[in-house]
């Protein structure tokens, strides 16, 4: 073949590759920016917010505790001749209900003999009395007598005439004779040990038999009309905390659980009663009484409820007063700094909140959110104003 042929053969290849070429690029499809703000929005979920008034409930822990408890002792010495069966570790007693009886007997033999000492003592008043009737008489001859008219006795002379130390001497020993009676009936009466309140006997030191002295540790007692909790709160919840004025109100109502020991739905009731004027040594915390009637449900309309133990920790939830025109949201969806993330026309906006009080659940809010608004309750990984948020309703839609 001619060197010729050949050129054009080449030139012929050439020319038919720039074509192929030009009718590919000129057929090419073009790329569409038609949505794709869709495909960079980042796909999230969100919460429509409720406004009003709401109770929140603030839950704390506490301590079960007595509100009245106190060690018995005896006021006089002797031997233990009576136990009742009721006063031994878990029994129950009545108020004035006898629990132990000294032997009276020494008791008994003293007070006779101050009622002797009383009735001697007023004889020798009546004799003293006698007496000094007839040392009038002798003043008055004393008086009468002219030999003595320009001579009158002194007023101390009189009162030595008329024997006025003597009967003075004679009625202060009749006062402290009857204080000796009284002292001697009392302590009588003291050989009789009663319960000072309805109780709960924690435990027995003594039974019949036993030596005691004054002062001596006979058992423990609690009182079996209230029990009190004593719960920790942050200080800064106090002022959500309403408290009894006076003797004839309650506070706010207190469910008390304890999740360790009772069935889930089960609870005691109770009522804020007082605020203890101290912090909590360790916690810094603000500590609160809370009083529960009938601790040890023995009344008929607490069958079937759960008895408060001494000493147990247990879970209170307080009901808080009532936050007017306010946002409820739950706590989780707060983010750092006191932030909410709102999804506003498919973009995401970074608001600081002004929270009034959060519970154990939510957190109510005064100021930067409002009623109806689409909170993202989504975490990411990277957050900035004004980026593009897209529901899985909306995408669902689409």
């Amino acid at each position: 073949m001619s060197n010729k042929k050949i050129l054009w053969i080449c030139l012929a290849i050439l020319i038919g590759g720039i074509a192929i070429t030009t009718l590919i690029f000129s057929t090419e499809p073009e790329a569409k920016t038609e949505g794709a703000s869709i495909e960079t929005a980042m796909l999230v979920d969100v919460t429509t917010v409720k406004g009003g008034t709401f109770e929140p409930i603030i839950v704390a822990t506490g301590n079960v505790q007595p509100v009245e408890d106190i060690v018995l002792s005896p006021l006089v010495s002797g031997q233990i001749i009576r136990r009742d069966p009721a006063f031994t570790p878990g029994g129950f007693v009545k108020k004035n209900q006898v629990l132990l009886q000294i032997d009276p007997s020494d008791y008994r033999n003293t007070l006779e003999l101050r009622k002797s000492e009383l009735q001697q003592s007023q004889t020798t008043l009546d004799t003293e009395m006698g007496r000094q009737q007839i040392a009038e008489q002798d003043l008055e001859l004393i008086t009468n007598d002219a030999l003595f008219g320009d001579n009158p006795l002194s007023e101390e002379e009189r009162q030595l005439v008329l024997r006025k130390p003597q009967l003075n001497a004679v009625k202060a020993s009749i006062g402290g004779a009857k204080a000796a009676v009284d002292q001697a009936q009392l302590n009588l009466e003291r050989t009789t040990i009663r319960s000072p309140f309805d109780a709960h006997i924690l435990s027995q030191n003594v039974t019949k038999g036993s030596q005691v002295a004054q002062g001596d540790n006979l058992g423990r007692l609690v009182g079996t009309e209230y029990y009190w909790v004593t719960a920790t709160v942050p200080v800064s919840k106090l002022q959500w905390l309403r408290f009894p004025e006076n003797d004839n109100e309650k506070g706010a109502t207190v469910h008390i659980k304890n999740s360790t020991d009772w069935p889930q739905d089960h609870y005691r009731e109770g009522y804020l009663d007082k605020q203890i004027g101290a912090l909590d040594g360790q916690t810094r915390l603000a500590r609160v009484l809370i009083k529960v009637a009938d601790p040890l449900a023995k009344s008929t309309d607490l069958t079937g409820k759960p008895k408060l133990m001494i000493g147990t920790f247990v879970e209170v939830n307080i009901q808080a007063n009532a936050i007017d025109n306010v946002v409820r949201l739950k706590r989780d969806y707060i983010r750092s700094n006191k932030t909410v993330w709102v999804m506003k026309e498919g973009k995401l906006e970074i608001r600081e909140v002004d929270i009034a009080l959060t519970d154990n659940e939510y957190a109510y809010i005064r100021n930067g959110l409002n009623e109806g608004e689409k909170v993202v309750i989504t975490d990411l990984s990277t957050v900035s104003n004004g980026i593009g948020l897209r529901t899985r309703s909306a995408e669902s839609e689409n």
